[in-house]
């Protein structure tokens, strides 16, 4: 699974088939096959081998520092294999280290007064969050390296945004967008990504606080 992983890592999914994969091992691309039924299989294989790189801490009893944790985990996980979320969409982790982090989810809200219904949902919802994180995360890197193949300079992307916002402004119909820009705030900005990440996180957590039996909250 390592070779497979490594190989999606470095290349993209497009790296993920048998004949690359034996090419990696050394060996002949039938001989997969006493493993591996089908690229299908193998794909399953190679997600959970990834669900079961990073082993979390046991339950703290803050149930909140035990969100953070996981939702920090699951983000740095899907950066360091980005081709992950090409799959998830599809297919259903139903392997053993992907149920074990459910399990070991779920127990971070044992005694949180909530039943298995809602604890699914507060984890689902956790979940969307890190997810749709990283595809945005995502987006604003492949920007960036568009960016630098084109060989723009800063001085470039200045001017590119000037002719931009001065569009807009002329419009007159963009005041807070613009205001966006004329206080000095980047939103791509890869420095305030762990930031952005945090307070959005925050506020998520604060929604399932307020969900919460007073006495736990």
């Amino acid at each position: 699974m390592k070779a497979a992983v490594g190989l999606a890592d470095a290349e993209g999914t497009g790296a993920v088939n048998m004949r690359r994969i034996a090419r990696e091992l050394d060996v002949g691309a039938m001989s997969l096959y006493w493993h591996v039924t089908d690229k299908d299989q193998l794909l399953d294989l190679m997600l959970d081998a990834v669900e079961g790189e990073d082993v979390p801490a046991g339950p703290s009893g803050d149930w909140r520092t035990d969100l953070v944790h996981i939702a920090k985990q699951k983000r740095r996980l899907l950066l360091r294999h980005p081709w992950v979320l090409d799959f998830i969409s599809e297919r259903t982790p139903l392997g053993p280290n992907a149920l074990l982090q459910v399990e070991r989810s779920l127990s971070v809200l044992d005694g949180s007064g909530l039943g298995t219904r809602a604890k699914l949902y507060v984890l689902t919802a956790v979940d969307t969050y890190v997810t749709g994180s990283v595809l945005n995360e995502l987006r604003e890197v492949r920007a960036e390296q568009a960016r630098a193949k084109a060989g723009l300079t800063d001085i470039d992307i200045a001017a590119s945004m000037q002719a931009w916002w001065d569009r807009l402004d002329r419009s007159g119909m963009f005041v807070r967008v613009l205001r966006i820009f004329s206080e000095g705030i980047d939103p791509d900005a890869a420095e305030t990504r762990d930031d952005r990440f945090e307070f959005g996180l925050a506020c998520l957590l604060d929604g399932v606080a307020a969900r919460l039996p007073q006495a736990v909250a």
